[in-house]
């Protein structure tokens, strides 16, 4: 192509790019600052020379390397512009920029490069048609290359339908369709084969849900290129639909039992896997069903998969996990549907609980000797396979799932080889949210099954137990506590003098669960052999075995301790004399990094014990405790211990609900740095998509750009307001000195979006706030004005009905404090009436709509419609409370009634088919 650019513009630029990729920190940022100079300078001309070079570098690496920096720097808009450099281009810039775009598109000889053009590409024409500003041409150019004899430009073609999919939104049904078709078959290249059904994928997500019936054909020859396939490449393909699995799962439905004779072949482990399918010939016979094995192979009395049987341990695990994830993904998107499916269910079952059991059997040393924090093991344990049981149980919920799984896992229990009867058992811990409604029926028969396996031979076994038990408890809580107490504590209190540190550390852990759960008699005759044991796990030296416990070991046993005191309340107090001593030497002596964990647990511990044991039996200690939490905070900050602010706080607040109003003199310590936590902003970023996620951000696509918002920072925004409830409600009047400050971050915080939890204790202490000021004397008018008229203003543009609730009854509960409506203003009272219109407007218009679903659709999504309208229904009836309050023959209440009556009320629906979450 002709240079659109002058010579010396390009062989600067050269320079500028060669420098940008060098090692070298200050040549790379000179190079930096040089595009940006020469951007904010000459945009235009600079844009043009990097496209061009893009087009006529001489190495794959700097052409692949301008197209990349072209993709970013086009959208971005320079420091102190409100326009992108994209925007600031003439339409003669813009014009040639795509042409040379267009030229690399089809001339790019390296497929690597191609592919990153087609990104480009796609980025510049979904941001050009954004804009109003369709590009025709690439339009043109993309279904001519379709159909050319180059395989490289076909597939280019296919990657810019698919992330382009406006450039065939429009174009008649029937052409869209012949053309995706057409290269779905393809008969010479996988690669155009994977791109058009990528494409397809695309077309398909964006097509409208009443125009769906018209494209679903494009399923047959979708689903008709996975029988063909090898096994390195199933996996890309087989994610590739995973997506509109999810989002469009009743494009599928007619394909399920042709894919139930396919997919179970892919995630049930076998020692002879049969004949593996190849692209030799891919979907020669065409047909309008997905069948498998493919008609070509019954014709000619052969498979159609010839090789690679001798797919190697990775290659086949790619397959099994890419097929799972499918499935799953089917499943937890349309649950009714494939519940419908004899086989499905078991299917998934059968290839986690086989899978389950891969655990290599040269690493139990290793992980017997490994901290659980830090056990190597971990990369090769089977996590995947558990996480999807458990999610398949919480889809499909126990009538489906638990037949299945109990039919083989007794055999398993009973396996000579332990990794199956580890597996057995950490299958029942992994379905037990999901069936816990069901798995309640025979509850006596699986703790039959479970508690001899405490006494297993090998020692992980006897941990999967222990982590079976302790999910039990979670899941099935106070259910399993208080019908087989004795059977669980028993095996429990037993493993806590387990050989192995792993083992009865464990063991410890399973106790928190079980305590989690307990009423306090249950849990009173256990006390002293429970305590008596964790404390030999802290200090083995006090019983004459003069053996170092493992640090883990102890965190644990103090970690136990704070919940057995916590779960047996003012009867830990016989133990206090022995615990709380050994608690305030930790916190005296461990001082170096290696001892964090262990220091803020006993922290935490001694908090929680203060709170069991009550202010008279702590009072002697307290000073020393409270002596000791204020030389840790003085101390200088260590930017690496990122446990330590997150205890204190939560400590400082136990230490306020053991003593009561003594702790009055303390909040000049603890508040300073609990306001600073609660006024933190959201930590909000956006940084380029190929920007690794960071630990504590939580990463959301925007517009084709990662927007990270920093968690960590919000967490901790939330624990300080949580904290503000305790102090507040603990102290009362006492805490008047910090109403002013408190009130003043709180009123604002009832609209921070970004997480609940710092709303809702929000909404509980605005009318805790206004009952401290009205005891102390110190509550103003504009105290009282500002509180009601953020709520007013918050309830009137709420759409979350959970948090409308909460906000309702913060306003019910602040309006009792003030003395009733008659202390509001007018405009107060008139304003949270109208407000209350619109929602209830709001929650009609919702209802009727949902009124109008299909009957199919509802009965597809009850569990989610009928978690819907419970919240909506706990709105409705604080939304009356405070109704009542201003008048009990308020007109508005008729209304309420009216809109709760047009709910589903799905609770009465047949419900022979059992919901998934039932736990």
């Amino acid at each position: 192509m002709e240079n659109v650019v002058p010579p010396q513009i390009t062989t600067e630029l050269t320079q500028i790019l060669s420098n940008l990729v060098l090692g070298d920190n200050e040549i790379r940022s000179n190079a930096e600052k040089a595009v940006n100079e020469r951007l904010e300078q000459t945009p235009e001309l600079y844009l043009l020379a990097l496209t061009q070079f893009a087009t006529a570098a001489d190495t794959e690496v700097m052409r692949s390397f301008s197209l990349v920096l072209l993709r970013r720097l086009l959208f971005r808009s320079p420091v102190n512009q409100r326009l992108s450099l994209y925007d600031q281009l003439s339409a003669h810039a813009l014009s040639t920029l795509e042409r040379l775009l267009l030229h690399s598109l089809s001339h790019e000889p390296s497929v690597v490069v191609r592919r990153k053009a087609v990104d480009t590409v796609c980025d510049l024409a979904n941001n050009a048609m954004s804009r109003g500003r369709p590009w025709h041409a690439l339009q043109a150019q993309s279904f001519s290359m379709a159909e050319s004899n180059d395989a490289l430009a076909r597939e280019s073609a296919f990657r810019v339908f698919a992330g382009c999919p406006n450039l065939i939104m429009d174009l008649q049904t029937e052409t869209v369709l012949a053309v995706l078709e057409k290269g779905l078959q393809d008969p010479q290249s996988v690669e155009v084969r994977h791109a058009a059904l990528r494409a397809s994928v695309s077309f398909l997500s964006a097509t409208e849900h009443n125009q769906l019936a018209q494209v679903m054909s494009l399923m047959y020859p979708m689903l008709n290129t996975l029988p063909y396939l090898s096994h390195s490449q199933l996996p890309s393909f087989l994610s590739t639909l995973t997506p509109l699995a999810s989002s469009h799962p009743q494009l599928f439905a007619p394909h399920l039992h042709n894919l139930l004779k396919f997919l179970p072949g892919l995630i049930i482990p076998s020692s002879d896997p049969g004949p593996t399918p190849t692209v030799a010939r891919p979907n020669p016979a065409g047909g309008s069903s997905f069948v498998f094995p493919p008609p070509s192979a019954d014709e000619k009395g052969k498979s159609p998969a010839t090789g690679d049987l001798s797919a190697d341990d990775e290659e086949a695990e790619e397959v099994r996990k890419a097929a799972l994830e499918f499935m799953l993904s089917l499943s937890e998107a349309r649950p009714s549907m494939v519940r419908r499916v004899d086989g499905w269910t078991t299917a998934i079952v059968r290839g986690c609980l086989a899978s389950m059991g891969e655990i290599p059997e040269e690493e139990t040393t290793i992980w017997l000797e490994a901290d659980p924090a830090e056990d190597p093991t971990d990369d090769t344990y089977p996590h995947v396979y558990e996480q999807s049981l458990d999610r398949l149980a919480c889809a499909l919920g126990g009538k489906a799932v638990l037949p299945p799984a109990f039919s083989d896992i007794p055999g398993m229990l009973a396996s000579h080889d332990w990794r199956m009867r580890h597996a057995g058992l950490m299958a029942i811990a992994a379905i037990a949210e999901g069936t816990a409604k069901v798995m309640q029926n025979e509850l006596g028969r699986i703790v039959d099954l479970v508690t001899p396996m405490f006494a297993d031979p090998h020692p992980r076994v006897r941990y999967a137990a222990c982590q079976c038990i302790g999910q039990l408890c979670t899941d099935l809580e106070e259910v399993i506590q208080e019908q087989y107490h004795q059977q669980l504590l028993n095996v429990l209190i037993h493993t806590l003098e387990a050989p192995e540190p792993r083992v009865h550390a464990h063991a410890a852990a399973a106790l928190i669960n079980f305590c989690e759960g307990v009423e306090r008699d249950i849990l009173l005759p256990y006390l002293d052999p429970i305590v008596e044991r964790l404390l030999k796990l802290l200090n083995p030296g006090a019983s004459g075995e003069g053996k170092q416990p493992k640090r883990y070991v102890q965190e644990q046993a103090i970690t136990t301790l704070a919940m057995v005191a916590d779960a047996s309340e003012a009867t830990f107090a016989k133990h206090y004399s022995a615990i709380m001593p050994l608690l305030l030497n930790v916190l005296q002596n461990a001082n170096t990094p290696e001892y964090r964990k262990l220091r803020v647990k006993a922290m935490e511990c001694a908090g929680l014990i203060a709170i069991a044991v009550g202010r008279d039996v702590f009072r002697p200690d307290s000073a020393q405790f409270i002596e000791l939490l204020m030389r840790i905070q003085n101390s200088p900050p260590d930017p690496s211990d990122t446990m330590l602010g997150h205890y204190l706080i939560a400590t400082w607040a136990k230490v306020c609900q053991a003593m009561g109003p003594e702790f009055e003199p303390y909040l000049p310590v603890v508040m300073p740095p609990l306001l600073i936590a609660a006024s933190a902003k959201a930590d909000v970023s956006v940084y380029d998509e190929s920007a690794e996620e960071k630990d504590g951000w939580e990463t959301i696509s925007m517009d084709g750009r990662q927007v990270g918002i920093k968690t960590s920072a919000i967490e901790e925004k939330c624990q300080a307001f949580e904290t503000l409830v305790i102090y507040c409600s603990t102290l009362g009047p006492r805490f008047a000195p910090y109403l002013s400050q408190s009130l003043e971050l709180v009123l604002p915080s009832l609209r921070f979006f970004f997480h609940e939890g710092v709303r809702e204790a929000s909404a509980m202490l605005v009318p805790m706030l206004l009952h401290c000021g009205k005891l102390s004397n110190t509550l103003t008018h504009q105290m009282v004005s500002a509180s009601f008229s953020q709520l007013v203003n918050c309830i009137g543009i709420e759409n979350d009905v959970s948090f409308l609730a909460s906000l309702y009854k913060c306003f019910s509960d602040s309006l009792r404090v003030v003395g009733g409506p008659t202390a509001l203003p007018q405009e107060i009272q008139d304003g949270v009436i109208e407000a209350t219109k619109r929602q209830l407007q709001a929650l009609a218009d919702r209802r009727k709509s949902r009124a109008n679903l299909p009957a199919n659709d509802i009965r597809d999504d009850k569990e989610e419609l009928m978690l819907l309208e419970e919240m909506e229904d706990f709105a409705l009836e604080d939304m009356g409370k405070m109704l009542h309050a201003f008048d009990a023959n308020h007109p508005l209440l008729v209304a309420i009634s009216s809109v709760r009556e047009l709910g589903l009320h799905l609770g009465q629906w047949d419900s022979s088919e059992e919901g998934g979450h039932e736990g």
